[in-house]
């Protein structure tokens, strides 16, 4: 059991590699096995790219001039189930048979439903033997992102805020002060550059005219996602400048202008729900809500997050918009330049 796990944590670090890169596909990282030592290893780089099985057994190949008989003598350990049917790829249990690997260790099953135990239910019908549930618990979490999609047919939900030392939001006039650390600004790119959306309100768009992209953090931008029911915000704000797909839900149209995507909702009344299901028919796999407190507590008040990220700045203000109340689990508290970061599970 510890030789198991110690192959499936290499799995798991493999799989993170291809953070911010896969979605809506899941993180998959896999290493090949023969006599204690990892002769081959992949993961999933990139999504409608080649998966993690085919790449380690693709490094097996390249590494060895006796591949073929070395595969027929090894393990291979994934932290997800094998694929078993044809996506973007070829099923990646039959991929398994093919080169004859006897065994088979995996992490947790795919609770897709084209999957969902199918790819085990076929590596066993051809006689390769499947250990299952090894660091079940970390090859969950690690995909937390993707099962929530599958599972709650929505995103997973991220919240993030800053407030003063004393639980000040914002100032009461609604202009723009800058409240956490330039530490903590950078990381909120790097969050942004691994997760699929970033949503804020008409009054956020309006006070801080946010680019909403990765500018101090290398990766790809997110799709800006911005609540404006009568499309009443301008113009010339940055959200319209056609760099990266946006998308403005609202009351009044559906139309696509280049980059940028009204899409009419008819009910505001249950905003927040319909909001999470058209991102999930959009395949968007995660979601953070940076916007005000009135747009933060409407998700906090349907009890429609997963995690809440809040940056509490040393600084103390004499009066201003109070920060939303957290009467949740805190799971974990770090210090981020001058700033203390909490992060809350719902």
């Amino acid at each position: 059991m510890a030789q198991h796990e110690y192959f499936l944590r290499r799995c798991i670090e493999l799989a993170r590699l291809g953070k911010g890169k896969v979605s809506p596909n899941p993180m998959v990282g896999s290493v090949i096995v023969f006599e204690d030592k990892i002769i081959g290893e992949g993961y999933h780089m990139a999504f409608g790219e080649a998966h993690a099985e085919v790449n380690a057994v693709k490094d097996v190949f390249d590494k060895h001039a006796d591949a073929k008989e070395l595969l027929k003598k090894s393990t291979i350990y994934v932290n997800l189930e094998p694929c078993s049917h044809y996506g973007k790829t070829p099923p990646c249990a039959d991929l398994i048979i093919t080169h004859e690997i006897p065994k088979a260790v995996i992490g947790c099953r795919d609770p897709f439903p084209a999957i969902n135990g199918k790819g085990i239910e076929k590596l066993k019908n051809a006689g390769v033997e499947v250990i299952e549930n090894i660091l079940t618990e970390k090859a969950y979490n690690l995909n937390i992102r993707f099962f929530t999609r599958i599972n709650k047919q929505r995103p997973y939900i991220i919240l993030k805020w800053a407030e003063t030392s004393n639980g000040y939001f914002a100032p009461l006039d609604g202009s723009q002060k800058w409240i956490s650390s330039p530490e903590s600004k950078q990381l909120v790119h790097c969050w942004r550059a691994e997760e699929d959306a970033v949503l804020i309100g008409k009054n956020t768009a309006l006070a801080d005219n946010p680019r909403l992209n990765v500018r101090e953090c290398e990766g790809r931008n997110p799709i800006r996602i911005i609540v404006d029911s009568r499309l009443e915000l301008p113009a010339d704000l940055n959200i319209f400048d056609q760099s990266q797909d946006t998308i403005i839900f609202n009351q009044e149209k559906t139309e696509v202008i280049g980059k940028i995507k009204f899409l009419e909702l008819e009910n505001f009344d249950y905003l927040p729900q319909l909001i999470a299901y058209q991102l999930y028919l959009m395949d968007v796999q995660s979601l953070i809500v940076e916007g005000g407190k009135e747009t933060l507590e409407i998700f906090i008040k349907a009890g429609l997050w997963d995690e809440a990220r809040v940056f509490v700045s040393p600084d103390c203000w004499d009066e201003g918009v109070l920060a939303p109340k957290m009467n949740n689990t805190l799971i974990e508290t770090k210090s981020i330049g001058t700033d203390t970061l909490k992060i809350y599970k719902i």
